[in-house]
């Protein structure tokens, strides 16, 4: 997605240790315009009716599948990474490793809004080592649910959970792929 791609090389900073950071427009202070032209973007490329959900994970994603989920019109449910007094009943639950955070949650999503009638398209922000789609691919499997496929922002296309979600027969759609990025210079090239 091109539009996606010029605010990456205007606005995104890259840091030591392959980490983009883009929160001027995407995880932090949010472009409500680009996100409703990425949710445009993500509605042409899964255009399945059977779509009846959207998963994404606290907290990034949530902002990006809530715009996108207007054109599908479904309701959005986002993995929790941490157990509350809110969450009540019956939960399923996986473990993740977060790339950025260099942490490993516990994430959460209640069984009522998770089921085996669903058809999830699961939204995330960015795609790295695929931790994080990894552990919500799990819950949805753990519901009996449907995966109807994988939308991201970004994805790092040089680090291998692209490859290795794609290698397991998932469609994973990336609205902008950075095939290499150097911080010393500054320069980043996307795959087309």
């Amino acid at each position: 997605m091109q539009l996606l791609e010029e605010r990456i090389r205007r606005d995104g900073v890259i840091k030591p240790g392959n980490v983009l950071k883009v929160d001027g427009f995407l995880n932090h202070q949010m472009d409500v315009e680009l996100f409703n032209e990425m949710g445009k973007e993500l509605k042409r490329l899964f255009p399945s009716e059977k779509i009846n959900k959207i998963l994404t994970i606290e907290a990034s994603g949530i902002g990006i599948a809530c715009i996108a989920a207007q054109y599908f019109q479904v309701p959005v449910v986002f993995a929790k990474k941490s157990q509350s007094i809110n969450l009540d009943g019956e939960q399923y639950v996986t473990r993740i490793q977060s790339f950025t955070h260099r942490r490993i949650y516990d994430v959460i999503v209640s069984k009522k809004y998770l089921g085996k009638n669903d058809h999830v398209l699961i939204i995330d922000d960015f795609l790295a080592n695929g931790c994080a789609v990894a552990g919500l691919i799990e819950l949805v499997r753990s519901a009996g649910a449907q995966i109807e496929g994988v939308g991201i922002a970004i994805e790092k296309g040089f680090q291998e959970g692209g490859r290795l979600l794609r290698g397991k027969g998932l469609r994973v759609e990336s609205l902008a792929i950075v095939e290499s990025m150097n911080d010393e210079t500054g320069e980043i090239v996307f795959r087309h």
